[in-house]
């Protein structure tokens, strides 16, 4: 059996945060405004795995009301879902996943970023896939004001 998982997440950028992206620290003047560390990517892939593999959302595994996942490690979070991913039969045959962000440029750090989603996931970095699209000026990713990530899956058992 295959299953196919999206996964979507939007967060403000804001001064006085830290711009994470796939578990990679960028050299940016904002960063991600979240309950957690605001990890858009990661938090896209654990969306996208745990909608593939049936197990709920990454809102329900993790509740924003819920003060223990307060600047929580969206790695760590990650990978727990990955383990109950597994726990469920699945493996990841790909995961594709697209950023969208106006500043600063990604493609200097991708091959970084596909090697920390690959290691978070405990897969081969040939399965991950990470592109990047600017907002071409429009509101909210074009002005600066966001950052947004996608991703699909692909799961077999």
């Amino acid at each position: 059996m295959i299953k196919v998982g999206l996964g979507y997440d939007l967060h403000r950028l804001v001064a006085g945060r830290k711009l994470i992206l796939g578990g990679v620290l960028f050299d940016f003047e904002k960063g991600e405004d979240g309950h957690s560390d605001g990890d858009v990517l990661l938090h896209a892939v654990t969306d996208a795995l745990l909608g593939a593999a049936g197990l709920g959302d990454i809102g329900s595994y993790f509740p924003p009301e819920d003060m223990k996942w307060k600047d929580a490690d969206s790695a760590e979070l990650l990978r727990t879902v990955m383990k109950d991913v597994r726990a469920a039969g699945w493996q990841i045959e790909n995961i594709d996943c697209v950023i969208k962000l106006e500043k600063p440029k990604f493609l200097p750090k991708r091959q970084e970023v596909i090697d920390s989603v690959a290691a978070i996931l405990g897969i081969k970095s040939e399965q991950v896939f990470v592109k990047a699209k600017t907002g071409e000026k429009l509101p909210p990713v074009g002005t600066g004001e966001a950052v947004e990530a996608e991703c699909v899956c692909l799961l077999s058992r």
